[in-house]
């Protein structure tokens, strides 16, 4: 299985919030414009402004000095987009979170500095309308007509005003007349001033941005912008890409700054009514809408003529394009409608119609649900890749040319995408009218390189190359630390993969012994190429006594390594290991394969192949991860894994089943508390330092975290004793990230190396937090790992807290190699994946100890 799948496990690219039509339509947003005559009409709206409206243009004196957003004495830094500062908690980090050790390295990143004028302000007014008036657009064409007082920078979403300047007076009192001659008045009142840091600042200046992308003439595709007129076209895979950029403005450590990042939309010449009428071909009529519901559904597409993605949540089998909606006081067709507003004919009237639910609109312009968007197949067109394109090595390798940037490639793009901005005299002016700017250069800075670490297997210790970050090679030959004996196993095949079995054992001969492995000769099974014949196999062959069941598969279709999971891991406790065979199928490579096949085997059944020197005593390793499972009723699995000894090689692992799409923990209570039972009866005493890895949550749930989870863990220590207070800290891993870091080295540009710490400038004030890269790549560009620390009462020096990270993403034994992330989470992720993508229910409990997931 791969990372991929996880990707649309955790859900795919969102739907926009923009309705569609059969939506049901919000309240038009107002339109800042007052009308000719000096009163107000209430004629049709041109634009849809957002919260601050175009309008809103801050004038600001020639030659004022340029200083950095973020830097100026006294402000306060109150700002963060989870709404929790769990940095001040923490008074071991409150002064300084940067470690010291390691050899600096100099580097830059992919942040723009944004610059201001001094004493940058927003002055915040709540405007009130005597008597009321329903239509936002009415009220900001009302206020608007005192242009003279208010000035032309302003902006305006209905309730609060922002100016750039102060009014005369702390109450202004205005009046305003409408087309019908009634009589308003309109009473705008001082609330607030607001620093350049401030929440309501940073969205101003994202929001200013955006306008800036929209000038630059990109559209918006879910969160990003693309450039939709310099597509990268392959014909031959009938597919297009167009270019963009992620962007994002939040205070830092050193300043405000942008973060943008060179993003890439796969879109497929194939429409989705292409797609319907190909599998209406290769499958029984009666089954084609189950067939089609479950290939469609999840899928994102990409509407052209408002270049919009939608996410399909259905299929209206009993909609057609000649239905009708809603339009105002009428009823239109959809097929009428398309062609009325962008003239587009639809060839087909019988397509069914595709569902999706919009989101509703947060903010001061959210309104009721939309309610759902019916799409008409032949107009929407499909986005990404499937499987069966991602295992197809031609269009992945013609794909990369374009998406895989080397560093200094995308250091070039992101330099030449600040340029365009500069470059272009519109979106310069508007910069400008805000007395906003960026650096013209991407941020300099200094990370650390750590030492590389030593490895422990056997009797003997060895280091890795630095630039290669694996030990393949150096592990040859070097008996492991602790090898079960393969003895007791069994061995199933098919009749058409007879040799590769004989292979395989053969093979396995040969590598076991020199890695310590005693092998005995296996229990060969031959079964009937169906999922029923090798289910019986297993029930009629597999034992208490089994130690190992190993199953060569035909193919790698899903039912049958579902088949066996599920008996193996549920019915009948017992670790297995299934191999295509295919993999099988090369001599020159097959002893490579067999190494790796033998050392699963041994992780399976509780052997220990490698270690790092840790130096804390009676520690306690967690990972935790969940996985939103697309079946079993869309239940989503919480994942926890625990270290039960000094060396961290072995592991205590348990999961729960949760709610559809539920992300935080509910059973971490009772998992860590059956953690700590583990690791008592194990080590004949309880840990002292406990530090929790916490992987897959967003910023957005971070007070969660904090406040939910890390309640259950306090609960779960408690449960043991009420003497019993180890020193804890969790810490939140993120991978999914925009940032990139570029070494500088012998004046080229290229990947830091493995072990680069970053802890400065780019980092978040209100937050303990730090970026690792610890892998290395050989194409493209390396991603960092973000970890937050949000809870700690161990009083760990950063140092040690960083160089500890750095030694667990050593201790993955599905790798000889540094993965991105510490191995228990890892670990916690291939235990969630396999049970939400294959099993759907809680392992047994036999198997809790052992790495059978693997």
């Amino acid at each position: 299985m791969t990372g991929r799948a996880r990707a649309r496990s955790r859900g795919r690219a969102r739907g926009q919030e923009t309705p569609a039509p059969g939506a049901v339509p919000r309240e038009p947003a107002p339109v800042e414009v007052p009308s000719a005559e000096g009163k107000v009409g209430r004629g049709r709206q041109k634009t849809t402004p957002g919260p601050f409206t175009e309008e809103a243009l801050l004038q600001i004196s020639a030659g004022f000095q340029q200083v950095k957003l973020g830097e100026r004495g006294g402000h306060r830094r109150d700002f963060n987009d989870a709404g929790i500062n769990t940095r001040q908690a923490m008074e071991h980090v409150k002064d300084s979170k940067s470690g010291t050790s390691g050899r600096s390295i100099q580097l830059s990143a992919n942040f723009f500095r944004i610059l201001s004028r001094p004493q940058w302000v927003l002055y915040q007014y709540h405007v009130d309308f005597k008597p009321p008036m329903e239509s936002r657009r009415l009220r900001s064409a009302l206020l608007f007509q005192h242009e003279e007082i208010l000035g032309s920078a302003r902006s305006f979403d209905g309730a609060l005003l922002f100016l750039p300047n102060r009014l005369h007076s702390k109450e202004t009192v205005l009046h305003s007349e409408t087309r019908n001659g009634e009589k308003v008045q309109i009473t705008v009142t001082l609330t607030n001033e607001l620093p350049p840091v401030s929440p309501v600042c940073i969205q101003f200046y994202n929001i200013i941005f955006r306008r800036i992308l929209r000038v630059l003439d990109m559209q918006q595709i879910g969160r990003n912008y693309y450039n939709p007129h310099d597509p990268l076209e392959i014909a031959k895979h009938r597919l297009t890409i167009w270019p963009g950029y992620t962007t994002t403005i939040l205070p830092y450590e050193s300043a405000v700054m942008l973060c943008t990042d060179v993003s890439h939309r796969v879109l497929r010449s194939e429409t989705v009514l292409d797609f319907m009428y190909n599998l209406k071909q290769q499958c029984p009529a009666q089954r084609f809408p189950d067939i089609c519901a479950k290939e469609l559904v999840g899928l994102v597409v990409l509407t052209k003529y408002n270049n919009k993605t939608y996410r399909v949540d259905d299929i209206a089998w009993d909609h057609t394009p000649n239905n009708t909606f809603k339009r105002g006081d009428t009823e239109i067709s959809f097929r009428n409608y398309f062609k009325t507003q962008y003239g587009l004919d639809i060839a087909d009237g019988n397509q069914a119609m595709l569902v999706s639910h919009v989101k509703k609109k947060m903010g001061p312009s959210g309104g009721p649900p939309p309610g759902p968007a019916m799409l008409v197949p032949e107009l929407c067109y499909l986005t990404g890749l499937t499987d069966k394109m991602r295992s197809d090595f031609s269009i992945m390798k013609d794909l990369s040319v374009h998406t895989r940037l080397s560093p200094e490639d995308r250091e070039k793009r992101l330099n030449r995408f600040i340029m365009n901005i500069q470059k272009n005299s519109e979106a310069q002016s508007e910069l400008d009218k805000w007395g906003l700017s960026f650096d013209k250069q991407l941020l300099q800075m200094n990370g650390r390189v750590l030492p590389v670490e030593r490895l422990s297997q056997g009797q003997r210790s060895y280091e890795y190359e630095p630039w290669s970050a694996d030990w393949a090679k150096e592990m040859r030959g070097i008996p492991l630390i602790n090898a079960p004996p393969l003895a007791n196993w069994l061995l199933l095949y098919t009749r058409r993969n007879g040799n590769e079995a004989q292979g395989l054992t053969q093979s396995l001969n040969k590598v076991c012994a020199p890695l310590g492995i005693r092998i005995q000769r296996a229990v060969m099974v031959e079964y009937d190429d169906h999922q029923e014949s090798l289910l019986k196999a297993l029930q009629h062959n597999v034992g208490p006594d089994t130690t190992m069941v190993v199953v060569i598969l035909s193919s790698n279709r899903q039912d049958k390594y579902d088949s066996v999971k599920k008996y193996l891991c549920v019915d009948c406790p017992t670790p297995s290991q299934c191999v295509v065979g295919r993999t099988l199928s090369k001599p020159q490579g097959l002893m490579s394969v067999a190494t790796k096949i033998a050392l699963q085997m041994a992780c399976k059944m509780g052997g220990e192949l490698w270690s790092v020197e840790i130096p804390l005593k009676q520690l306690m390793i967690v990972g935790i991860d969940c996985y939103h499972d697309s079946t079993a009723g869309k239940r989503s699995i919480g994942a926890l894994v625990a270290s039960l000894n000094q060396s961290m090689s072995r592991w205590f692992s348990r999961c729960v089943l949760q709610h559809k799409g539920q992300e935080i923990m509910d059973g971490l209570k009772t998992c860590l508390g059956s953690a700590l039972k583990s690791y008592l009866k194990f080590n004949k005493c309880l840990p002292s330092r406990i530090i929790v890895f916490r992987d897959g949550v967003g910023d957005g749930q971070l007070h969660s975290v904090v406040n939910y989870e890390v309640a259950q863990i306090m609960e779960a220590i408690k449960s043991m004793g009420q003497d019993y207070a180890p020193k804890l800290s969790v810490v939140v891993v993120k991978k999914r990230i925009n940032s990139r870091f570029f070494a500088h080295i012998n004046g080229k540009v290229s990947n830091p190396p493995p072990g680069t710490i970053v802890d400065s400038a780019v980092t978040r004030p209100e937050w303990y937090d730090f970026y690792i890269v610890s892998q290395a790549v050989r194409q493209g560009s390396v991603s960092p790992t973000h970890y937050n620390v949000v809870y700690d009462t161990s009083g760990l020096k950063p140092d040690h807290m960083q160089r500890l990270t750095y030694k667990l993403c050593h201790m993955y034994y599905n790798w000889q190699g540094i993965i991105r992330v510490p191995a228990p989470c890892q670990y916690a992720h291939k235990l969630a994946f396999l049970v939400g993508q294959s099993i759907h229910r809680e392992p047994n409990v036999k198997l809790d100890d052992l790495l059978f997931y693997l």
